[in-house]
């Protein structure tokens, strides 16, 4: 069987910052001293492309430390770590719980940003997820509020299987969304390469089944080919040295 990209699509949720202050409100200037306890992640859900089972893993009582352990060594495996908005948060979040646990060897990871593909290709009234996969799919995410937070933060059991199954729909509705947007995306690993064959192989699949369709030069007066998929339908483009590679096995 031909080696497969392995993407994992993840999501955490987090818990606030605990600490002291004078009055409510969305101009109050908070000193990090007024922190009592420091915020946390309260569970990671996961699932991979082509496997319908999605895993969870959630604090023990406030205490992420195994946790985080638990799924560094899961998200090791991956060849591409998919999120909304993960770069900007999951990633940096759950690296900043990896160092303050110890964890000062962490990988690069190698992420794809769903939220970036979608500011970057298309004029949404919205970008946020929820928004995306009741626009695009007809169904969001699971309809919660503040109070199941502190709920969670207060030893709330039936809170933080809510919490859980809220995640893990998450990450049920960002693979569908990913699914939506990833004829737009340019991929960060080449799945034809990846399974020991040439460069001009299709990126997306990694099938041999493809046909010239356009010839290109760039300002600095580089060719470059675009090519399609026959098998999935998708574009992408290769430099003359490559698609002199494919003339000669073609």
């Amino acid at each position: 069987m031909p080696k497969q990209i392995k993407r994992m699509f993840w999501d955490i949720e987090t818990s606030p910052n605990l600490g002291y202050f004078w009055r409510p409100g969305y101009k109050v200037r908070l000193d990090p001293d007024n922190i009592v306890h420091e915020r946390a992640v309260i569970c990671i859900c996961w699932k991979w492309e082509h496997q319908r089972k999605i895993n969870a893993l959630a604090w023990d009582n406030g205490d992420d430390k195994k946790m985080i352990h638990l799924f560094l060594n899961e998200a090791k495996k991956a060849d591409e770590l998919i999120a909304h908005n993960g770069d900007r948060f999951d990633l940096t979040w759950f690296q900043a719980r990896c160092l303050y646990h110890g964890l000062d060897t962490i990988p690069e990871f190698k992420t794809v940003d769903t939220l970036q593909i979608s500011k970057r290709h298309f004029h949404f009234n919205s970008h946020r997820l929820d928004y995306l996969a009741k626009h695009l799919l007809g169904k969001g995410k699971i309809h919660t509020d503040f109070s199941l937070w502190k709920n969670v933060c207060q030893g709330n059991t039936k809170a933080l299987q809510q919490m859980v199954k809220y995640c893990k729909n998450d990450v049920v509705i960002l693979e569908a969304v990913w699914n939506k947007l990833k004829a737009f995306y340019k991929p960060k690993t080449h799945a034809g390469v990846l399974q020991g064959l040439a460069r001009w192989t299709c990126p997306h699949d990694g099938s041999q089944e493809v046909i010239k369709t356009k010839t290109r030069v760039t300002a600095s007066g580089m060719t470059r080919h675009q090519m399609m998929c026959k098998t999935c339908g998708r574009y992408y483009t290769i430099s003359n040295n490559v698609y002199g590679q494919y003339s000669e096995r073609n």
